[in-house]
């Protein structure tokens, strides 16, 4: 059963997310030992923003988290040292689609669509954008709610969607976590372009695919 209530904080919300990334990504070195999950939690890909936690800082989230049930300690790990896993599925059973969605939003925020669907390829394939609406939605409709779509910011096009294991719409709109801690001259607009070309190379990608595909059903028996 899923906890009554989610409030987590930047550096759970990272420990989670690293955690649930990496079952997926690496799961020939899943669960994680303490140092492999501070790692993660640091990594500079895929992390907006960059964090430089230390392994006092993962230990105190990974406290927390097991106290709302959500990630500890792995179950029957039969290794000298001290491995971690999330506890996710046990609470929700999420689909494919729903776990690499809420693992992008978890470690790198609100994110369009768009976005979504260029950096969850590693973890989960979305065909279409309609497949990622899908999936949020489901995360919307869970009990509770794990997702929600933020205010249109002036000036643009798409909408946003947020993670709601940090609080509410509202304070996922107007977060600014002093936990965050940024590189020095680190451009907070890197990541949006960065995002952008990624689900652009996405796109061109499925584009040729299709192409390819046409082009082998004309001349194919030539």
């Amino acid at each position: 059963m899923p906890p009554e209530s989610i409030l987590l904080n930047a550096v759970e919300t990272r420990v989670l997310g690293s955690l649930l990334e990496k079952e997926v990504t690496t799961p020939d070195y899943y669960p994680l030992s303490l140092n492999a999950l501070v790692n993660a939690c640091n990594q500079r890909s895929n992390r907006e923003p960059v964090m430089n936690l230390s392994e006092e800082e993962v230990r105190e989230a990974l406290s927390g988290l097991q106290e709302q049930r959500l990630a500890g300690p792995a179950r029957g790990a039969d290794s000298r040292v001290t491995k971690y896993e999330h506890w996710l599925g046990e609470a929700f059973n999420f689909s494919r689609a729903e776990t690499a969605l809420l693992c992008v939003l978890l470690l790198r925020g609100a994110q369009t669509p768009g976005e979504l669907r260029g950096r969850t390829e590693r973890m989960h394939p979305f065909h279409e954008i309609t497949d990622v609406l899908a999936g949020l939605q489901k995360l919307m409709e869970r009990e509770p709610s794990l997702a929600a779509v933020l205010p249109r910011q002036p000036g643009t096009k798409e909408s946003r969607y947020t993670h709601l294991l940090s609080g509410n719409v509202e304070s996922a709109a107007a977060s600014e976590n002093p936990l965050v801690r940024r590189e020095p001259g680190e451009d907070a607009g890197q990541g949006e372009r960065i995002a952008r070309l990624e689900a652009t190379v996405v796109e061109l990608r499925q584009e040729m695919a299709t192409l390819r595909k046409k082009i082998d059903d004309l001349f194919g028996d030539g």
